[in-house]
């Protein structure tokens, strides 16, 4: 990895050649400055030893989960092959993590991500690869899922897009009810996905939900 650059997306990378990241746009020093100021607001001491560099990790850190705010996830659907396939291409069970715009605590899950093509199909590894792009911003799920379909219903010119994702909340399982286990499931339909109730029924049962 070169001096600057960021972390390399998480996910699959099969069928595809690596592609670089630009660098992330944080302004670590206002961040280090903010944190200092949180630390001292709830009582605690930012020049004890456990916390010196605690700012500048947090800065890092940001600088790390919030990077899809500086990516375009579309130029991984550019690329694309000619191909006379009309039926249901299903991705299962793609890990991704997020953090809550309204609290900043993550969200990590699973998505399931289909679609029925139009003459033309996607590498297997740029689905995940947009999914990383708009997980890594302030977030909650129910627009998450839209985004992810209404991009690849665009992008691709799909007869069809279905999004379903599943994901634990952190706002939930920490804080507030304090409710462990529990899980948001939401879903993005598109096309005839959407409106033609086999089909809709195919990729809900293919993915495993009844």
């Amino acid at each position: 990895m070169k001096n600057g650059s960021s972390p390399p997306f998480v996910g699959v990378d099969i069928y595809d050649d690596d592609e670089p990241t630009p660098p992330v746009p944080v302004d670590h020093d206002r961040i280090k400055r903010a944190v200092r100021e949180i630390l001292l607001a709830i009582g605690e001491d930012p020049d004890r030893e456990g916390l010196l560099d605690t700012p500048d990790r947090v800065a890092r850190m940001y600088a790390e989960v919030f990077q899809g705010l500086h990516q375009d996830p579309s130029v991984h659907l550019k690329k694309v092959f000619t191909q006379k396939y009309d039926e249901l291409v299903l991705v299962k069970d793609i890990r991704f993590d997020s953090f809550c715009e309204h609290h900043l605590l993550p969200f990590s899950g699973i998505a399931h991500v289909a679609y029925i093509p139009n003459g033309r199909v996607v590498g297997l590894s740029k689905i995940p690869r947009i999914i990383d792009v708009l997980s890594r911003r302030p977030q909650i799920q129910e627009r998450l899922t839209e985004e992810i379909a209404d991009l690849m219903m665009h992008e691709l010119d799909a007869k069809g897009v279905a999004v379903v994702m599943e994901a634990s909340h952190s706002c939930m399982t920490i804080r507030g009810v304090h409710k462990p286990g529990s899980t948001l499931v939401t879903s993005a339909m598109r096309g005839i996905c959407k409106d033609r109730m086999a089909t809709r029924s195919e990729v809900l049962a293919l993915i495993g939900i009844k």
